[in-house]
């Protein structure tokens, strides 16, 4: 099993588009990439933590690779904004890329200038492709949000 960390917006949609792919084993939704630790979902909201809504991914490279969740990260949400998605604003709705050892690294980087090189976006990314740090769960109620509303 490997480990991918992404931000794209707001996680709850990230999470649920993540979570449906054949050979993700598990996703969790949390915060990372800033300098407080062990942040809420209120500390985070008010954009001076540092953090960005992210979610965790386990998956199966067998059945899944990092190169195909790469896809699917540019294809969910709008890379060439800056500290927004949609509605939301503020730097934990950029958009990010954590990678986890120098073959991700690799990885994202080269998606990035394939995206790049491809002319589908209007304007620049400004897809963020830093270290992955450490990534604090969010609360309970933000976990698989989608699917506890689809349940009701």
């Amino acid at each position: 099993m490997e480990k991918a960390t992404f931000a794209a917006g707001c996680f709850w949609g990230v999470e649920d588009k993540f979570s449906r792919l054949r050979g993700v084993t598990s996703t969790k939704v949390g915060y990372t990439g800033g300098s407080m630790g062990d942040p809420g979902y209120y500390d985070v909201a008010t954009g001076i933590t540092g953090h960005a809504e992210s979610i965790e991914i386990i998956f199966d490279q067998e059945i899944i690779s990092y190169e195909e969740l790469l896809e699917v990260f540019w294809s969910i949400h709008d890379p060439t904004t800056k500290d927004k998605q949609g509605p939301d604003i503020g730097t934990q709705y950029r958009s990010a890329i954590f990678y986890h050892d120098e073959k991700q690294k690799k990885a994202a980087l080269n998606s990035k200038k394939e995206q790049e090189d491809s002319k589908r976006y209007g304007s620049s990314i400004k897809t963020e492709i830093v270290p992955a740090s450490v990534f604090y769960p969010a609360e309970e109620d933000h976990q698989k949000y989608f699917e506890k509303l689809r349940s009701r």
